[in-house]
């Protein structure tokens, strides 16, 4: 028999793939599941679904249909064709306002349609925390709720049509109407449902619906002859196992006038939980809990400032009220806030501090990651919900159940629905592990039934809770739901092992393994045991790296928004290194699938704090290209941009031959080609005096010892752009302090760490951290270039660990963080000033870009900050090859803000990369923040 992958090229589909990088990107989802799929293949109409359909049908090759791959449950992974509806069927095909309905195809992102309904004051209702990648073909999957679901509904509530092909081949529509439904197509199979119905009313009528998240199961209640045998809803929520979706048709709801946000703060979780039924008095469009636990992640990884203030407690309830009128909104706020018996109250009407708090609850899945033991936390447990009423109860007891089995956790979740997300610290890789995870979860399963709850409240059972059905359902009820089952799909090729004849739930586990290979690592991964197979299974799936529409304030991940491939997401890029270390699908550090799914990674870091897990895909690059070239031939960049620092040095000494031949149009190709540098790049210009050369030679330069801050001369600053070294000069100076430099032989190793060699990069490290250490420890030492002082501050105490380095890295500031710190400095007014201001990546995930824009407003200007990369990212979009996808990042985010900004608007970027970028292909200066108020203070007052 022909393969799945080829049956389906020779039928036409266009994109299909069973490459090993696919293979290995697509073997998981945000579950702690692993199945590696025969083939994956990306449709781009509803026939080439319906061809591929037929073709697994015929070859007996399951299927697994995958929006953006966020489920936590495993139901979007299988071990045959799995169908990614995210790449090509991702259109908006019609939004009528009027109507209040919005007809799309399943791979839309639900964040997508919020943009495009608001427009007309309208919004999908229900706002998974994934809404910013999650597609409404998943939320149909696997009946999504989300936060506001109090307010809106389920999915299944806001669905009006739905197009699918069956597991039979059957193309079948489905519509709700205006209060009737209709099906067309699958005419016997409707004869068949009615009769499963009929036989077992009494069971659909007791077992089926009981309560507002009761997500387990197929939601059969509503076939029931007083349901008007709603098929529409009774198919959303069936995890892809009757069949695959075309095309739905969704509800819209206007959006209320104005909201506010109630933060209530409780001794304790179980406290939280037991004063919910009197917050849902207020008839809120949100209600949820979080943990102090949670909280602690946030302050420990993106810095106190990264948490609003919150009411006194160890765990809060955050309740979001809506109106047509702010005054009415705020007086029911306080009374709420008055009559719910909580520690403390606190009404947010800050728009800024209530969207940081409702990302730290958006972010729970990912930051809940690793438990409080520091170990990894698994999904396997994740989302069980029990009627409002009994939440409390429940809670008390889960938390004796999770404290008696030994585990840790931190819960938060929807308490408004009863609706309860944790992350337990199974011990998956000892002995017996996947045993007493089996243990934990049957008991745990028993408990939740015992207050009237369901295994699952939004996520679905998927591989994780299938198996304990019996224990939510009697026999005849699984007996109607095989029946159904076999109805839509009789052959059983969609998602088999989930729902019916469901796979145990301990098969099939991504638990990590350590190979030989891994034991002599560059970095010390100390957080994750310095075990580099802990580290990279940081990656839990939760799929923010997907995200296409960043925001300013956001990096990850440029690549995959230039090019929509899951290979090119740091989730995929994890799934491969992770493949690599269980050593099956994927041989060693020299893997073409590893270098394939590595090779567009511009090592932003930008991963590094915008992924909730705490993933460092710069870092995991930097290792794979460490190990694969260790004392081997290295690619041409490695030798030319990894050793810049070298090359540029030797070139400063005679900058005007330099310049002159890099502007010989043949030699200039030569040596581009040589150096395997992109051909449609510039060449940087050499100035004649190098920035140290210029201070000591300019009168009444302060000697080092009498310095009361130092510079960090970076090669970047050093030999291209010394000017930007005058302006650091002239500002610091200005507000006071005597200048000094850090000693020639301190260098950061950021173009060796950058191409892995990280033998070169260790030992030039040791170098400077020793002569840094000389210094007076007294003296702050203030970073130019980002990069550069990002590498000092990050990796630095990761490649050369000790006490020296972490006292030499905490005295490394920017220039706006000195600046903060200074009692009298105030800035030059540049309230005249339009700033489109593009952060360096690098500052963005290591130092944080909050003291700068602190600065810029303090100093009056008005400034469009951009989100995402300006897609050089230092070596990155230099290399031979890279260049397309250099330019498509920077047309993500940077060009349309430069372009849509004033002629006369600053340009500020503070990385040599940054301007060079702006330069090749804006064609506009853009300068560093030391330049802009040097230019200032530089103009009569």
């Amino acid at each position: 028999m022909p393969s799945i992958a080829a049956r389906l090229r020779a039928a036409g589909l266009r994109d299909v793939r069973d490459d090993n990088t696919a293979r290995a990107a697509y073997s998981s989802d945000a579950s702690l599941y692993r199945v590696v799929p025969e083939a994956v293949a990306c449709p781009s109409s509803a026939a080439e679904v319906a061809l591929a359909l037929g073709a697994a049908r015929e070859l007996g090759v399951p299927v697994t249909a995958r929006g953006a791959g966020t489920s936590v449950a495993g139901n979007a992974i299988g071990p045959g064709l799995v169908l990614d509806l995210s790449r090509h069927l991702g259109r908006i095909l019609e939004l009528d306002p009027a109507a209040g309905l919005a007809r799309v195809q399943p791979g839309v992102v639900l964040a997508d349609l919020q943009r495009a309904a608001a427009v007309h004051g309208l919004r999908f209702g229900p706002d998974p925390s994934t809404h910013s990648r999650c597609t409404i073909g998943g939320m149909v999957g696997n009946d999504a709720c989300g936060s506001r679901a109090l307010g809106y509904g389920r999915t299944a509530d806001n669905v009006a049509a739905l197009r699918l092909v069956t597991g039979a081949g059957d193309d079948l529509f489905t519509s709700r109407g205006d209060g009737s439904h209709h099906t067309d197509g699958f005419a016997d199979g409707i004869a068949g449902l009615r009769s499963v119905v009929s036989d077992g009313l009494a069971t659909l009528r007791t077992e089926f619906g009981r309560f507002g998240r009761q997500v387990s199961g197929y939601a059969l209640h509503n076939l029931l002859p007083e349901n008007g045998f709603d098929l529409t809803r009774a198919l959303v929520g069936s995890e892809g196992t009757l069949g695959v979706l075309t095309e739905i048709t969704v509800r819209l709801v206007a959006e209320p006038a104005e909201r506010v946000l109630v933060a209530l703060g409780f001794d304790d979780i179980v406290a939280a939980a037991e004063a919910t039924p009197t917050v849902l008095k207020y008839s809120p469009t949100a209600c949820e809990g979080i943990d102090a636990r949670i909280v602690e992640v946030v302050r420990r990884r993106r810095g106190a400032a990264a948490v609003p203030e919150l009411p006194r407690g160890a765990a809060w309830l955050l309740v979001e009220l809506p109106g047509d009128s702010k005054v009415e909104v705020l007086d029911r706020a306080r009374d709420l806030a008055m009559c719910v018996d909580a520690l403390e109250a606190r009404v947010i009407d800050n728009v800024r501090e209530s969207a940081a708090l409702w990302r730290i609850r958006e972010d729970g899945a990912g930051l809940a990651g690793r438990a409080p033991s520091g170990a990894p936390a698994w999904s396997g447990w994740e989302d069980a919900a029990v009627p409002p009423a009994a939440l409390g109860e429940y809670l008390r007891e889960f938390e004796e159940l999770v404290s008696r089995s030994g585990l840790t956790h931190m819960p938060f979740g929807h308490f408004g629905d009863g609706c309860v997300h944790t992350r337990l610290d199974f011990a998956l890789r000892a002995e017996h592990g996947a045993d007493r995870m089996r243990e934990f979860l049957v008991e745990a399963a028993g408990l939740v039934v015992r207050h009237g709850g369901s295994l699952s409240g939004e996520h679905g059972d998927g591989r994780a809770r299938s198996e304990l059905l019996p224990i939510m359902y009697s026999s005849d009820a699984l007996r109607i739901m095989a029946a159904v089952k076999h109805v839509f799909d009789p052959d059983g090729v969609l998602n088999p092992g989930v729902l019916v004849e469901p796979a145990p739930l301990e098969s099939a586990l991504r638990i990590t393994s350590s190979l030989p290979l891994l034991q002599q690592v560059g970095f010390a991964y100390a957080e994750d045991g310095g075990d580099f197979s802990e580290a990279v299974h940081r990656c839990t799936g939760v799929g923010k790296c997907r995200v296409t529409a960043g925001s300013a304030g956001t990096v990850m991940c440029p690549s995959y928004v230039a090019t929509r491939e899951e290979k090119d997401s740091t989730r995929g890029r994890a799934r491969v290194l992770q493949e690599m270390v269980n050593g099956e699908l994927v041989d060693g550090w020299r893997s073409p699938a590893v270098h394939d799914a590595l090779d567009l990674c511009l090592s932003c870091k930008g991963c590094a704090t915008d992924c909730p897990t705490g993933v460092d895909m710069a870092t995991w690059k930097s290792e794979v290209l460490h190990q694969t070239y260790r004392r081997r031939l290295r690619p041409l960049t490695h030798y030319s941009l990894g050793r810049l620092p070298q090359w540029a040095r030797m070139a400063s000494r005679a900058p005007a031959v330099a310049n002159r031949l890099s502007r010989v149009p043949a030699l200039r190709r030569l040596l581009f080609a040589v150096a395997g540098i992109d051909p449609h790049r510039s060449a940087p210009s050499f100035p004649a005096e190098t920035f140290r050369s210029w201070f000591q030679n300019r009168a009444g330069a302060n000697g080092g010892e009498a310095a009361e801050v130092l510079l960090y001369v970076d090669s970047f600053t050093d030999l291209f752009t010394p000017e930007v070294g005058k302006a650091m000069v002239t500002v610091l100076e200005a507000a006071g302090y005597r200048v000094g430099l850090t000693p020639r032989e301190a260098c950061c190793g950021l173009t060796w760490i950058s191409t892995g060699q990280l033998d070169h990069a260790k030992r030039s490290l040791e170098r400077t951290i020793d002569s840094l250490s000389r210094t007076s420890g007294a003296l702050p030492i203030v970073g130019i270039e980002p990069s550069c002082t990002a590498a000092l501050r990050h990796d630095a105490v990761r490649l050369v660990p000790g006490d020296a380095t972490r006292q030499v890295v905490g005295r490394i500031v920017t220039l706006a963080e000195l600046l903060a710190e200074h009692p009298t400095w105030t800035p030059p007014d540049l309230s005249d000033l339009r700033v489109v201001a593009q952060p360096h990546c690098h500052h963005h995930a290591v130092m944080g870009w909050d003291a700068d824009a602190a600065l810029l407003a303090r100093a009056g200007a008005h400034v469009d900050r951009v989100g995402g990369c300006c897609g050089l990212a230092g070596n990155f979009g230099m290399e031979r090859g890279h260049y397309d996808v250099s330019v498509a990042v920077a047309e993500q985010q940077l060009l349309p803000a430069i372009a849509r900004s004033e002629q006369d608007a600053v340009v500020l970027a503070d990385g040599f990369s940054c301007r060079t970028q702006v330069n090749d292909l804006a064609h506009r200066p853009a300068l560093h923040l030391a330049q802009l108020i040097a230019q200032r203070l530089a103009r009569p007052q």
